[in-house]
C-alpha cells in the first residue's frame, strides 16, 4: 500500500509538473546592445500583483539621442484602448508590439538597427484599476540605454549557463528514469509477494 500510494504520489506531481504550469509574469530587464542592421527587441516588462482585478493600461515609449535630462524626447509609440499607434518620426514603420495580450509585457521590437538608434529608450507605463468603489492609478516608468556595435559581443555567462542547462536537464531526466525503474520494481516485488502469498495460501 505504502508503495502504491507513492507511485500515485509521484505520478500526480509529474502530471502537474507537465500538465499544470500555467505562465509566470518575471521583471526582466532589457538587452542594451544591438548589432547594426539586426533586430533589437526593448523589453519592458511590469507585472500586476492582482491579475484578476480589471485594469485598462496604456504604453507610451519615448527616445533621447544622449542620456542627458536636458535633451528633447521623442514619442516613438503608443498602445492605448487595445491599438498600437506609431506617431511620426524617425521610427516610423520601423517598429513592432510584441507586448502580451494581459499587457504585463508591454515590449516593442526595432526591426533594422541604426547607429541613430544608441540613446536612452523611456517605457511609461500607466494603469487605472476599476475596483467597485474606487478606482487607484499606477505610473511606472522604465529606461534603458541602448548602445549599437558592428559586431556583437562575446557573452561567456550566456555560453556557460547553456552548459549548465544542459546538464541540468540530463541530470533530470536521468533522475526520472531511476525514479521509474525504482517504482516499477517495487510495484513488481509487491505483486510477486502477494501471488505467494495467495499460492501458499491456498
Amino acid at each position: 500500500m505504502v508503495t502504491q500510494a507513492r507511485v500515485h504520489l509521484f505520478t500526480l506531481v509529474l502530471l502537474l509538473l507537465v500538465q499544470g504550469c500555467q505562465p509566470v509574469c518575471v521583471d526582466a530587464t532589457s538587452e542594451t546592445e544591438a548589432v547594426l542592421g539586426k533586430p533589437m527587441m526593448l523589453t519592458c516588462i511590469s507585472c500586476l500583483k492582482r491579475e484578476e482585478v480589471k485594469v485598462k493600461t496604456r504604453v507610451d515609449w519615448y527616445y533621447r539621442p544622449r542620456a542627458e535630462k536636458d535633451t528633447p524626447k521623442i514619442h516613438i509609440y503608443m498602445y492605448k484602448n487595445d491599438t498600437p499607434m506609431e506617431p511620426d518620426g524617425p521610427f516610423k514603420d520601423r517598429l513592432t508590439w510584441i507586448g502580451s495580450q494581459d499587457l504585463q509585457d508591454v515590449s516593442i521590437k526595432i526591426r533594422k538597427v541604426t547607429y541613430n538608434d544608441s540613446g536612452l529608450y523611456e517605457c511609461h507605463v500607466f494603469r487605472l484599476f476599476e475596483f467597485k468603489f474606487f478606482s487607484p492609478t499606477e505610473y511606472i516608468v522604465k529606461n534603458i540605454t541602448l548602445k549599437v556595435k558592428e559586431k556583437a559581443s562575446d557573452d561567456p555567462t550566456a555560453f556557460y549557463s547553456e552548459i549548465m542547462m544542459y546538464v541540468l536537464l540530463v541530470f533530470l531526466t536521468f533522475w526520472l528514469l531511476v525514479e521509474m525503474v525504482y517504482c516499477y520494481r517495487k510495484i513488481s516485488k509487491s505483486d510477486e509477494q502477494a501471488q505467494d502469498t495467495a499460492l501458499f495460501g491456498e
